[in-house]
């Protein structure tokens, strides 16, 4: 089968399902031909991602995205929505390039990887193809999946709506989710595992002491430096994505800054002591993998909920800051889920047979059908 990938550009998780992706169709005698990404001009497309989705042709488009609020951490809501508003002619234009580039390739199916410009263009006209939509959000669909705490209907329906809009019409949402759960029919839910890197299956986790780090937006760098200027005995070594930095920056010393490079990262967190991030899925993972306690800084409701859920498989502990204190609180005694390894490791079975069966089994006439409700559900 040939498939074409549509990614969400906004930070390091999709591009790096959708490379394992990749690798896993092609292990299984499947071919993709083109990659689409989402995103706005403040984000770039990082240079592992070209190599290692070699052979396939990658091309852009303008998606919708966050909209940074003031000191560059958290998402302004107001602003990202003004913003989105006024690039509406744009969207409409990365809608029609989605379109002449799926009637030129010609793919057997489409893998959305949570981009919502592929769910709306599909409501509009229907692309009559089959789409199979992953990403961990869609366990926010599912029936019984339990949110924090005190989490109002306000803040919840616009994620789960958005969530929706970036599926309309496909015919799985394969939900990415840290335990084993039941499927959800009624939403077209299949619960599978996490996607992880054969690298990261590989690794061999050692013991340190520095704290290895990810910040989703570079506004956080601040917070971290001010830490590290009352404990400059604790060696860190962060990653970010900022334009325009040297591949390592020496912020202060004993405080790197590196910029996104997947294998590098892999190699910091394998010999880590800890790890402090932005709640983001795919990295999360991997520290669970590896056996690695984590402080998870959630920047957007999104992120809340990850963290939340992390929780509950002893990933490591939730903040609404850098509070690296925490972090060292907890790193002697932690204790990994060795139940989380054997999840991961059926990932491919899992996914593969779903994907496959989706495609053999397509049916335009249930597609219409469903259309209708899937956007409203």
């Amino acid at each position: 089968m040939k498939f074409l990938f549509v990614v969400q550009g906004e930070g390091r998780g999709h591009f790096m399902q959708a490379i394992e992706m990749k690798a896993m169709l092609e292990r299984n005698g499947h071919e993709v031909v083109a990659c689409m990404v989402g995103k706005n001009p403040a984000r770039i497309i990082p240079q592992y991602f070209y190599e290692r989705m070699h052979g396939t042709k990658i091309d852009s488009f303008e998606s919708p995205n966050f909209v940074q609020g003031v000191g560059g951490k958290r998402p302004s809501y107001f602003n990202s929505f003004i913003e989105n508003i006024i690039k509406l002619p744009g969207f409409s234009l990365s809608m029609h390039k989605l379109r002449t580039s799926i009637a030129q390739i010609e793919p057997d199916a489409i893998i959305n990887f949570y981009d919502v410009m592929i769910g709306i263009s599909n409501y509009l006209a229907p692309i009559q193809l089959p789409i199979i939509s992953i990403g961990h959000q869609y366990l926010f669909l599912h029936k019984d999946f339990e949110f924090p705490n005190k989490k109002s209907k306000i803040e919840l329906d616009p994620l789960r709506f958005f969530t929706i809009a970036t599926s309309v019409g496909s015919c799985r949402r394969l939900a990415l989710s840290f335990y084993p759960m039941n499927d959800d029919p009624e939403h077209d839910i299949i619960v599978v595992p996490p996607i992880l890197r054969n690298s990261v299956r590989n690794t061999i986790p050692r013991e340190g002491k520095y704290i290895h780090g990810y910040m989703l937006n570079s506004g956080f760098a601040d917070e971290v430096q001010q830490w590290h200027s009352q404990h400059p005995e604790i060696e860190m070594h962060f990653f970010w994505d900022k334009p325009d930095m040297p591949e390592v920056y020496e912020l202060q010393p004993g405080l790197f800054m590196h910029t996104i490079n997947d294998t590098k990262f892999l190699e910091s967190m394998a010999g880590c002591g800890g790890y402090a991030t932005t709640s983001g899925f795919e990295s999360v993972c991997e520290a669970l993998y590896l056996g690695k306690p984590a402080l998870l800084v959630p920047v957007h409701i999104e992120q809340e909920c990850n963290g939340y859920d992390a929780m509950k498989v002893g990933a490591g502990i939730v903040s609404n800051h850098f509070d690296i204190d925490r972090l060292l609180d907890i790193m002697e005694d932690y204790k990994p889920n060795a139940e989380f390894r054997t999840w991961c490791d059926e990932a491919e079975q899992r996914i593969i047979s779903t994907i496959e069966d989706a495609v053999n089994n397509f049916d335009q006439r249930w597609y219409h059908r469903i259309i209708g409700r899937n956007i409203f559900r």
